[in-house]
C-alpha cells in the first residue's frame, strides 16, 4: 500500500470539522491539565503532610520545653519563697531582739530621766529658796534706799521752801528799798544830773590821760592797751541794741558755740523751737549782737545774744570794745567745756568798766551724764536706784571740778576770786516757769542774784 500509492491531493475539509476537532483538542488539554494538576497534588500532599508532621512535632517540643522552663520557674518560684519565708523569719527574730534591746534602752533612758528630773526639781528648789532670799533682801534694801530718798527729798523741801521764802523776804526788802530810794532819788534828780555831766566830763578828761600814760607804758612793756571808748562810739554802741535807760541790759556772751541762744531761751521762758525763741543749732548762728525780750519782765529786763569770739576775726583783747560791751549793764560770761582767754579778757574787762559779771557753766546734764557713762553707767542695763546712785557721784564731781578750774583759771589771769553758776538750760527753764524742777543745782541762785543785781540799779521799782 504504501510505495504504491500515487500522492493524491489532501481532502478539503469543511469548516464545522474543523470547529469540531478544534474543540476536540481543547478539552483534551483541559484534560490533560486536570490529570497535571491531580498528579502534582499527589506528589504535592506527602510533602504538606511531611511538612505539617514536622510542625506539629516541633510545637510539641515547644510545648514540653515551656512546660519544663514552667516547671523550672515553679522550682525557683518554691525556692525563692522559702527562702523568703526563712528570711522574713530571721527578719521577725532580728526585730524582736532589736524590740527587746530598744525597750531596755527606753527603759535605762525612763530611769535617767527620773534621776536628772528629781535632780532638777532639788537644783530648782534651791535656786527658788535662794532667789526668795535675794528677793527678801532686795525688798529690804529698796525700802532702806526709799526711805532715805524720802527724808532726802524731805529735806530737799525743806531748804528749797527755806531759800524760797529767804528770796521772797530779799525781794520784799529789795521793793521796800527801792520805794524808800525811789523817793530820794524823784528829789534830788535834777541837781544829780548836773553834778553827773560836769564830772563825767572831767572824769574823762582825766581818765583819757590817764589812759593814754598807761597805754604809752603798757605798748613799752609788749602788753596790748586797754582802749577807752569815745562818747560818739558809747552813743553808737546804745543805738545799735536799742538801749533804754529805763530797761536793765543783760548780755551772754562767751565762745562759739558754749550754748548762748539756749541759755537765753531759758531765761526767757522759751524752748528753743517757740517761735520767738533765740536760733540755736550745731553751728553758731549769731553772727551780729540779737536782742531778745523777757516776755515775763518786758518792761525791765532785755537780754542780748553776743557773737562767740570764735566766729570774729578779732583779737581776744579787742572783743570787748569791738562788740560795745561796754554799754551793758551786766554780763554774763557763758563757757561748756573749758575757760578761755577770751572769757578772762571780758571779765577784766567789766572791771575796768564796773560792769557786774555772773560766771556760767551751761550743759550741767549732759556733762553729768557723759561723766555718768565714763564711770560704768549702761542706761540700757542700770536700774532706778543705780542710776540715781551714779548721777549723785558724777555731779558732786562735775561740780568740784569746775569750780576748782575756774578759781585756777581766775588766779592765773591775776583776777579776784568769783563764783561760777553751773545750771542746765532745761532746769533753769523749769526754775523760770516755777515748775519746782528736780535735779537743780545754781539755777535758782543764779535767776536771784541776776534779778537782785537789776533792782540794785534803782533803774525801776
Amino acid at each position: 500500500m504504501g510505495g504504491n500509492h500515487s500522492h493524491q491531493p489532501e481532502p478539503e475539509w469543511p469548516q464545522a470539522a474543523i470547529q469540531w476537532i478544534g474543540t476536540g483538542i481543547g478539552e483534551a488539554q483541559r484534560q490533560a491539565e486536570e490529570v497535571a494538576r491531580c498528579v502534582r497534588e499527589a506528589v504535592e500532599r506527602p510533602a504538606r503532610e511531611a511538612e505539617e508532621q514536622r510542625k506539629r512535632e516541633y510545637e510539641a517540643r515547644e510545648a514540653q520545653e515551656r512546660q519544663r522552663q514552667a516547671e523550672e520557674a515553679a522550682r525557683y518560684a518554691r525556692e525563692a519563697a522559702e527562702r523568703a519565708a526563712r528570711e522574713a523569719e530571721e527578719q521577725r527574730r532580728r526585730e524582736y531582739e532589736a524590740q527587746l534591746a530598744a525597750e531596755r534602752v527606753a527603759q535605762a533612758a525612763r530611769e535617767e530621766a527620773e534621776r536628772m528630773r528629781r535632780q532638777m526639781e532639788e537644783r530648782e528648789r534651791v535656786e527658788r529658796r535662794a532667789r526668795e532670799e535675794a528677793e527678801a533682801r532686795a525688798r529690804e534694801e529698796r525700802a532702806r534706799v526709799e526711805r532715805i530718798a524720802r527724808e532726802m527729798e524731805e529735806e530737799r523741801r525743806r531748804q528749797e521752801t527755806e531759800r524760797l521764802a529767804a528770796i521772797a523776804a530779799r525781794e520784799e526788802e529789795a521793793r521796800r528799798l527801792r520805794a524808800i530810794e525811789e523817793e530820794t532819788r524823784r528829789a534830788r534828780k535834777a541837781q544829780e544830773e548836773q553834778e553827773r555831766k560836769a564830772w563825767e566830763a572831767a572824769e574823762a578828761a582825766r581818765k583819757a590821760q590817764a589812759e593814754r600814760e598807761e597805754a604809752e607804758r603798757q605798748l613799752k612793756k609788749g602788753i596790748q592797751p586797754v582802749v577807752m571808748p569815745t562818747a560818739q562810739e558809747i552813743r553808737l554802741a546804745k543805738a545799735k541794741v536799742q538801749y533804754d535807760d529805763a530797761i536793765f541790759h543783760f548780755a551772754v556772751a562767751g565762745i562759739a558755740g558754749s550754748g548762748k541762744s539756749s541759755l537765753i531761751n531759758a531765761l526767757c521762758g522759751m524752748r528753743n523751737s517757740d517761735p520767738n525763741a533765740a536760733p540755736t543749732g550745731v553751728n553758731e548762728t549769731t553772727l551780729e549782737i540779737s536782742r531778745y525780750v523777757d516776755t515775763a519782765h518786758s518792761e525791765q529786763f532785755a537780754w542780748y545774744d553776743v557773737p562767740g569770739s570764735g566766729t570774729l576775726t578779732i583779737p581776744d583783747w579787742q572783743y570787748f570794745n569791738s562788740q560795745g560791751l561796754y554799754v551793758f549793764d551786766c554780763i554774763l560770761v557763758l563757757f561748756n567745756n573749758r575757760f578761755t582767754m577770751t572769757d578772762q579778757a571780758i571779765l577784766a574787762n567789766c572791771r575796768r568798766f564796773q560792769i557786774p559779771t555772773f560766771i556760767v557753766r551751761s550743759k550741767s546734764d549732759q556733762h553729768i551724764f557723759n561723766l555718768m557713762k565714763d564711770m560704768g553707767y549702761d542706761p540700757d542695763e542700770e536700774d532706778a536706784d543705780s542710776r540715781e546712785q551714779f548721777y549723785r557721784v558724777a555731779r558732786e564731781q562735775y561740780i568740784s571740778e569746775t569750780r576748782r578750774s575756774v578759781k585756777n583759771n581766775l588766779a592765773e589771769a591775776n583776777l579776784p576770786d568769783q563764783r561760777v553758776y553751773i545750771v542746765s538750760n532745761k532746769t533753769l527753764l523749769g526754775a523760770v516757769k516755777d515748775k519746782g524742777p528736780r535735779r537743780m543745782i545754781d539755777e535758782v541762785e543764779l535767776l536771784t542774784d541776776l534779778y537782785s543785781e537789776a533792782y540794785r540799779s534803782h533803774k525801776f521799782t
